[in-house]
């Protein structure tokens, strides 16, 4: 018999799990949204069925997993050796790094024992650049699955003594088990890719941060669709999320590059506003706009503009960045005249015309210029903490994929 503890909404977990809790519904299937059982001389119409899984070790909280997964199509990464750049990528394998990264924050939160998928493997980190967010969450992120996290910083390596990238990225690569790179020019980390005999991570270049769009796209998961473990995948990872706009009011540098690449296909729009002359890459603008919603209707739609107050225009979440990156010291003098009007305010975001209840984001570390205290601080605007704390989690996921579903 079957006793009622939980109703669940999909019809194939329906039946994945009435086989599983009970042996005299062996000859079980669906037709025309109803379960039609040998064993019972009735139809059950589904999509609200109550049941209980019973003794194959099903709690109701894999239970609700299961039923979320139920419909979910394999994603494959079969092939990939690198994590470089989100386009790289298909809109399916992000969402399965943003579904791992949300899973792996949970079960950390329950004080849940990790696979130890690392022991005994090695994390080479090369960093050219200071780092909080990225050293912290890669160093304890890797030793979370119980492998050892090795620094190395510019002054610790022969790169800063006139060492090709070609012959450390050899030489090294011969020594760990994954590379994690924090450098300048993106042709750096394509070098230590091409000549690595393990996995590289990007972690940084002046061209892409990919580790920090998915953070930022936890974030978003969990802010504007909190629920996503309740709701049908369709097929996908995860559920897609509601019709979003992103406005970004900033420099043309690595996260916008990053943004462009990525929200579109996962069907965020994005309205990017820059002073003028300060425009992104061409390849980069043309990968957004070719895969954007004037090529899929899935897919969110892309604008540029000059105008922060255009951007911003029915916008959900507004985004901002340094506008002085590290290395771009001796511009701060003009970049400060070329960016005025484009501090993110309240008072901003109301003259655009951003939806009431819009969101702040910012990859951190930030600079009163380009935010101000009352949109930074306003727990009920600013959500740049629990994106920071994200970056843990998704560069997990991406250890995940390179060191475990890759392979």
């Amino acid at each position: 018999m079957l006793s009622t503890i939980k109703t669940v909404s999909n019809n194939q977990v329906c039946l994945n799990v009435l086989k599983a809790s009970t042996r005299s519904l062996s000859n079980v299937s669906i037709l025309n949204n109803k379960l039609n059982t040998s064993g019972l001389n009735k139809n059950i119409t589904l999509n609200k069925i109550n049941i209980t899984p019973k003794k194959q070790g099903l709690t109701l909280q894999n239970f609700s997993q299961i039923r979320n997964y139920a419909n979910q199509k394999p994603v494959s990464f079969k092939g990939v050796k690198n994590f470089i750049s989100l386009k790289d990528f298909t809109p399916e394998q992000i969402l399965w790094l943003i579904r791992r990264s949300l899973e792996i924050k949970q079960d950390l939160k329950n004080g849940k024992e990790l696979p130890q998928h690392l022991k005994g493997k090695t994390l080479g980190m090369f960093f050219t650049k200071r780092s909080t967010r990225t050293r912290v969450s890669s160093e304890s992120g890797w030793a979370s699955y119980g492998g050892h996290p090795m620094f190395l910083g510019k002054d610790d390596i022969q790169v800063g003594a006139g060492e090709p990238w070609k012959d450390t990225s050899i030489v090294v690569s011969s020594m760990v088990d994954c590379i994690l790179a924090r450098l300048g020019a993106h042709d750096e980390v394509e070098t230590l890719a091409k000549y690595s005999s393990v996995p590289v991570i990007n972690a940084l270049t002046a061209k892409f941060h990919p580790l920090q769009i998915l953070a930022d796209i936890v974030t978003i998961y969990e802010t504007f669709l909190p629920n996503w473990r309740d709701l049908p995948t369709n097929g996908l990872p995860l559920p897609k999320l509601p019709n979003l706009k992103v406005a970004w009011i900033g420099d043309a540098n690595n996260i916008l590059h990053s943004l462009l690449v990525t929200l579109p296909r996962i069907g965020i729009s994005i309205a990017a506003a820059t002073p003028k002359k300060y425009n992104s890459p061409q390849d980069v603008v043309d990968f957004a706009i070719n895969n954007s919603r004037k090529t899929n209707k899935e897919y969110g739609e892309v604008s540029f503009t000059h105008d922060p107050k255009v951007a911003v225009k029915d916008s959900d979440i507004i985004i901002t960045d340094t506008w002085i990156s590290m290395g771009m010291e001796s511009e701060k003098k003009q970049r400060l005249i070329d960016f005025a009007g484009f501090q993110v305010t309240e008072e901003l975001a109301k003259q655009g015309g951003a939806k009431k209840n819009w969101k702040f984001m910012h990859c951190l570390p930030r600079k009163p210029q380009e935010v101000n205290d009352e949109v930074f601080y306003n727990p009920n605007r600013s959500i740049v903490f629990q994106e920071a704390e994200n970056r843990k989690y998704t560069v997990m996921s991406v250890f995940e994929m390179l060191m475990v579903e890759a392979k």
